[in-house]
Protein backbone atom coordinates (compact mmCIF):
# COMPACT_ATOMS: atom_id res chain seq x y z
CA UNK A 1 0.00 0.00 0.00
CA UNK A 2 1.21 3.69 -0.76
CA UNK A 3 0.15 6.67 0.51
CA UNK A 4 -0.89 9.61 -1.89
CA UNK A 5 -1.97 12.21 0.37
CA UNK A 6 -2.96 12.88 3.83
CA UNK A 7 -4.81 15.65 5.54
CA UNK A 8 -6.21 16.37 9.43
CA UNK A 9 -9.82 17.12 9.46
CA UNK A 10 -11.89 17.22 12.26
CA UNK A 11 -9.34 16.11 14.20
CA UNK A 12 -9.05 12.68 12.52
CA UNK A 13 -7.20 11.77 9.37
CA UNK A 14 -8.47 12.29 5.91
CA UNK A 15 -6.23 10.24 3.30
CA UNK A 16 -6.03 9.20 -0.52
CA UNK A 17 -4.27 5.43 -0.66
CA UNK A 18 -3.27 2.77 -3.87
CA UNK A 19 -2.21 -0.82 -3.86
CA UNK A 20 -1.99 -3.25 -6.09
CA UNK A 21 -5.26 -5.76 -6.40
CA UNK A 22 -5.16 -9.34 -6.96
CA UNK A 23 -8.99 -9.21 -7.80
CA UNK A 24 -8.75 -6.70 -10.66
CA UNK A 25 -5.37 -7.24 -11.97
CA UNK A 26 -4.78 -3.05 -11.61
CA UNK A 27 -3.68 -0.72 -9.43
CA UNK A 28 -6.65 0.34 -7.46
CA UNK A 29 -7.02 3.51 -5.54
CA UNK A 30 -9.21 4.29 -2.46
CA UNK A 31 -9.37 6.67 0.66
CA UNK A 32 -10.06 6.81 4.07
CA UNK A 33 -11.39 8.79 7.01
CA UNK A 34 -10.00 7.94 10.55
CA UNK A 35 -12.15 9.28 13.09
CA UNK A 36 -10.05 10.90 16.13
CA UNK A 37 -11.67 7.64 18.14
CA UNK A 38 -9.08 5.33 15.63
CA UNK A 39 -5.46 6.87 17.61
CA UNK A 40 -6.38 4.99 20.63
CA UNK A 41 -8.85 1.75 19.88
CA UNK A 42 -10.48 -0.12 16.69
CA UNK A 43 -13.81 1.48 15.18
CA UNK A 44 -16.73 0.59 12.95
CA UNK A 45 -15.80 0.92 9.13
CA UNK A 46 -18.89 2.08 6.54
CA UNK A 47 -17.55 1.69 3.38
CA UNK A 48 -19.27 3.77 0.38
CA UNK A 49 -19.85 2.68 -3.14
CA UNK A 50 -19.91 5.55 -6.27
CA UNK A 51 -22.26 5.97 -8.45
CA UNK A 52 -21.66 5.92 -12.11
CA UNK A 53 -18.49 7.82 -13.63
CA UNK A 54 -17.53 8.44 -10.06
CA UNK A 55 -13.86 7.79 -8.04
CA UNK A 56 -13.29 7.23 -4.38
CA UNK A 57 -13.03 11.09 -4.03
CA UNK A 58 -15.91 12.10 -5.45
CA UNK A 59 -17.82 10.89 -1.88
CA UNK A 60 -14.94 12.22 0.48
CA UNK A 61 -15.06 15.29 -1.37
CA UNK A 62 -19.25 16.55 -2.14
CA UNK A 63 -20.73 14.99 1.15
CA UNK A 64 -19.53 16.44 3.42
CA UNK A 65 -19.86 13.48 6.00
CA UNK A 66 -16.37 13.82 8.21
CA UNK A 67 -17.58 16.34 10.64
CA UNK A 68 -20.21 13.64 11.72
CA UNK A 69 -17.92 10.43 11.12
CA UNK A 70 -15.63 12.29 13.60
CA UNK A 71 -18.45 12.49 16.15
CA UNK A 72 -19.31 8.95 16.08
CA UNK A 73 -16.40 7.17 15.61
CA UNK A 74 -16.97 6.09 12.27
CA UNK A 75 -14.26 5.25 9.56
CA UNK A 76 -15.26 5.89 5.97
CA UNK A 77 -13.86 3.93 2.88
CA UNK A 78 -14.16 4.89 -0.43
CA UNK A 79 -13.23 3.05 -3.42
CA UNK A 80 -13.07 3.37 -7.21
CA UNK A 81 -16.24 2.55 -9.56
CA UNK A 82 -14.23 0.12 -11.86
CA UNK A 83 -10.63 -1.02 -12.82
CA UNK A 84 -8.77 1.77 -14.22
CA UNK A 85 -6.47 2.07 -17.46
CA UNK A 86 -6.55 -1.02 -19.25
CA UNK A 87 -7.97 0.36 -22.25
CA UNK A 88 -10.12 -2.72 -23.30
CA UNK A 89 -12.12 -2.80 -26.32
CA UNK A 90 -15.14 -0.26 -25.63
CA UNK A 91 -14.43 0.64 -22.07
CA UNK A 92 -14.53 4.08 -22.45
CA UNK A 93 -16.84 4.54 -25.01
CA UNK A 94 -19.72 5.45 -23.29
CA UNK A 95 -20.02 6.74 -19.66
CA UNK A 96 -22.67 4.52 -18.23
CA UNK A 97 -20.68 1.08 -19.29
CA UNK A 98 -16.78 0.36 -18.71
CA UNK A 99 -14.49 3.18 -16.90
CA UNK A 100 -16.30 4.21 -13.86
CA UNK A 101 -19.12 1.41 -14.11
CA UNK A 102 -17.52 -1.60 -12.61
CA UNK A 103 -21.63 -2.30 -11.51
CA UNK A 104 -19.57 -3.73 -8.07
CA UNK A 105 -20.21 -7.37 -9.55
CA UNK A 106 -17.79 -10.06 -11.15
CA UNK A 107 -17.83 -9.89 -14.65
CA UNK A 108 -18.08 -13.82 -16.50
CA UNK A 109 -17.35 -12.64 -19.80
CA UNK A 110 -14.27 -12.24 -21.84
CA UNK A 111 -12.59 -9.51 -21.58
CA UNK A 112 -13.85 -8.22 -18.75
CA UNK A 113 -13.88 -11.77 -16.52
CA UNK A 114 -10.45 -11.23 -15.98
CA UNK A 115 -10.66 -7.40 -14.58
CA UNK A 116 -13.85 -6.66 -13.79
CA UNK A 117 -14.13 -7.95 -10.66
CA UNK A 118 -15.37 -5.21 -8.28
CA UNK A 119 -18.36 -7.65 -6.63
CA UNK A 120 -14.99 -9.54 -5.16
CA UNK A 121 -13.20 -6.40 -4.24
CA UNK A 122 -16.05 -4.46 -2.25
CA UNK A 123 -16.48 -7.90 -0.30
CA UNK A 124 -12.99 -9.43 0.20
CA UNK A 125 -10.40 -7.52 -0.85
CA UNK A 126 -10.60 -3.93 0.22
CA UNK A 127 -11.84 -4.98 3.94
CA UNK A 128 -9.04 -7.20 4.24
CA UNK A 129 -6.71 -4.71 3.21
CA UNK A 130 -8.35 -1.92 5.24
CA UNK A 131 -8.83 -4.49 8.34
CA UNK A 132 -4.77 -5.32 8.09
CA UNK A 133 -3.58 -1.60 7.80
CA UNK A 134 -6.06 0.90 9.48
CA UNK A 135 -7.91 0.46 13.09
CA UNK A 136 -10.36 -1.25 11.41
CA UNK A 137 -13.21 -3.36 13.67
CA UNK A 138 -13.23 -6.51 12.09
CA UNK A 139 -16.98 -7.21 13.41
CA UNK A 140 -18.12 -3.91 12.39
CA UNK A 141 -18.73 -3.29 8.74
CA UNK A 142 -21.07 -1.35 7.40
CA UNK A 143 -21.90 -0.38 3.50
CA UNK A 144 -23.86 2.34 1.45
CA UNK A 145 -23.88 4.13 -1.83
CA UNK A 146 -25.66 5.86 -4.46
CA UNK A 147 -26.85 4.78 -7.49
CA UNK A 148 -25.16 2.01 -9.53
CA UNK A 149 -23.39 2.50 -5.51
CA UNK A 150 -26.98 2.18 -3.72
CA UNK A 151 -27.08 -1.10 -6.07
CA UNK A 152 -23.21 -2.23 -5.19
CA UNK A 153 -24.08 -1.77 -1.48
CA UNK A 154 -27.48 -3.57 -1.13
CA UNK A 155 -26.33 -6.65 -3.36
CA UNK A 156 -23.08 -6.79 -1.53
CA UNK A 157 -24.44 -7.10 2.20
CA UNK A 158 -27.60 -9.01 0.80
CA UNK A 159 -25.09 -11.59 -0.59
CA UNK A 160 -23.25 -11.75 2.76
CA UNK A 161 -25.11 -10.80 5.32
CA UNK A 162 -22.91 -12.09 8.05
CA UNK A 163 -20.14 -9.66 6.62
CA UNK A 164 -21.88 -7.14 6.44
CA UNK A 165 -23.90 -5.38 9.47
CA UNK A 166 -25.78 -2.64 8.05
CA UNK A 167 -26.99 -1.48 4.59
CA UNK A 168 -28.36 2.11 3.10
CA UNK A 169 -28.38 3.39 -0.13
CA UNK A 170 -29.08 6.82 -1.54
CA UNK A 171 -31.52 6.36 -4.72
CA UNK A 172 -30.04 3.03 -5.99
CA UNK A 173 -30.74 0.91 -9.28
CA UNK A 174 -32.90 -1.31 -7.52
CA UNK A 175 -33.69 -3.70 -10.18
CA UNK A 176 -30.91 -3.59 -12.95
CA UNK A 177 -32.34 -6.75 -14.68
CA UNK A 178 -35.35 -4.68 -15.76
CA UNK A 179 -34.08 -1.26 -16.90
CA UNK A 180 -32.13 0.10 -19.12
CA UNK A 181 -28.62 0.39 -17.31
CA UNK A 182 -28.33 -2.46 -15.91
CA UNK A 183 -29.46 -4.40 -19.28
CA UNK A 184 -26.58 -2.66 -21.11
CA UNK A 185 -24.32 -3.61 -17.60
CA UNK A 186 -25.67 -7.02 -17.22
CA UNK A 187 -25.56 -8.49 -20.67
CA UNK A 188 -21.77 -7.17 -21.77
CA UNK A 189 -20.48 -8.18 -17.92
CA UNK A 190 -22.58 -11.31 -17.21
CA UNK A 191 -23.43 -12.64 -20.94
CA UNK A 192 -26.91 -13.23 -22.32
CA UNK A 193 -28.73 -15.73 -19.47
CA UNK A 194 -30.90 -13.56 -17.47
CA UNK A 195 -31.29 -16.03 -14.97
CA UNK A 196 -27.91 -15.67 -13.84
CA UNK A 197 -28.06 -11.81 -13.84
CA UNK A 198 -30.39 -12.79 -9.98
CA UNK A 199 -27.34 -12.66 -7.90
CA UNK A 200 -26.69 -9.33 -8.48
CA UNK A 201 -29.90 -7.70 -9.07
CA UNK A 202 -31.09 -6.03 -5.21
CA UNK A 203 -34.79 -6.50 -5.94
CA UNK A 204 -34.02 -10.12 -6.54
CA UNK A 205 -32.15 -11.31 -3.79
CA UNK A 206 -33.98 -9.29 -1.11
CA UNK A 207 -37.39 -11.01 -2.12
CA UNK A 208 -35.66 -14.29 -1.24
CA UNK A 209 -32.99 -13.66 1.03
CA UNK A 210 -33.66 -10.52 3.52
CA UNK A 211 -31.15 -8.88 5.43
CA UNK A 212 -31.26 -9.16 9.02
CA UNK A 213 -31.42 -5.56 10.16
CA UNK A 214 -33.46 -2.38 8.93
CA UNK A 215 -32.51 -1.15 5.06
CA UNK A 216 -33.10 2.74 4.93
CA UNK A 217 -33.28 4.14 1.46
CA UNK A 218 -33.74 7.78 0.45
CA UNK A 219 -35.25 8.65 -2.95
CA UNK A 220 -35.03 12.18 -4.61
CA UNK A 221 -38.79 12.29 -6.06
CA UNK A 222 -37.24 14.95 -8.64
CA UNK A 223 -34.53 12.33 -9.57
CA UNK A 224 -34.15 12.69 -13.41
CA UNK A 225 -33.83 9.08 -13.54
CA UNK A 226 -36.44 7.54 -10.81
CA UNK A 227 -38.53 6.29 -13.90
CA UNK A 228 -36.32 4.73 -16.20
CA UNK A 229 -34.01 3.77 -13.98
CA UNK A 230 -33.88 3.11 -10.30
CA UNK A 231 -37.68 1.74 -9.79
CA UNK A 232 -37.31 1.62 -5.81
CA UNK A 233 -41.30 0.22 -6.04
CA UNK A 234 -39.17 -3.21 -6.51
CA UNK A 235 -37.58 -3.05 -3.27
CA UNK A 236 -40.94 -2.30 -1.66
CA UNK A 237 -42.56 -5.61 -3.52
CA UNK A 238 -39.68 -7.46 -2.13
CA UNK A 239 -39.38 -6.58 0.86
CA UNK A 240 -43.31 -7.27 1.20
CA UNK A 241 -42.12 -11.11 -0.28
CA UNK A 242 -39.43 -11.73 1.88
CA UNK A 243 -40.54 -9.66 5.33
CA UNK A 244 -37.66 -7.87 4.57
CA UNK A 245 -37.61 -4.74 7.16
CA UNK A 246 -37.59 -1.97 5.23
CA UNK A 247 -37.63 1.79 5.41
CA UNK A 248 -37.70 3.60 2.16
CA UNK A 249 -38.29 7.42 2.51
CA UNK A 250 -39.00 9.52 -0.86
CA UNK A 251 -38.25 13.11 -0.56
CA UNK A 252 -40.45 15.78 -2.67
CA UNK A 253 -38.22 18.28 -5.12
CA UNK A 254 -34.98 16.42 -4.75
CA UNK A 255 -32.77 14.96 -7.51
CA UNK A 256 -30.13 12.78 -7.92
CA UNK A 257 -26.95 15.01 -6.84
CA UNK A 258 -25.11 15.37 -3.82
CA UNK A 259 -27.10 17.87 -3.07
CA UNK A 260 -29.40 15.58 -1.91
CA UNK A 261 -26.79 13.37 -0.46
CA UNK A 262 -25.23 15.92 1.43
CA UNK A 263 -29.30 16.40 2.97
CA UNK A 264 -29.93 13.10 4.30
CA UNK A 265 -25.93 11.57 4.73
CA UNK A 266 -26.57 11.91 8.44
CA UNK A 267 -29.07 10.10 8.64
CA UNK A 268 -27.57 7.04 7.14
CA UNK A 269 -24.74 7.68 9.18
CA UNK A 270 -26.44 7.51 12.57
CA UNK A 271 -28.15 4.59 11.10
CA UNK A 272 -25.16 2.69 10.63
CA UNK A 273 -23.28 3.78 14.00
CA UNK A 274 -26.45 2.34 16.15
CA UNK A 275 -26.11 -0.95 14.34
CA UNK A 276 -22.36 -0.89 14.28
CA UNK A 277 -22.07 0.02 18.16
Amino acid sequence: METLSEQRCFDGLQGRYKHPSKQTGTTMQFSVYQPPQAKSRKVPVLYYLAGLTCSDETFMIKAGAQRLAAELGLMLVTCDTSPRNLNLPGDADSWDFGVGAGFYLNATQPPWAAHYRMGAYVDEELPALIEAEFPAAEDRRGIFGHSMGGHGALVTALRNPTRWHSVSAFAPISNPSAVPWGEKAFTNYLGADRSLWAEWDAAELMAKHPHPTTILVDQGEADAFLERELHPQALESAAMKSGQSLTLRRHIGYDHSYWFIQSFVADHLRHHAALLA
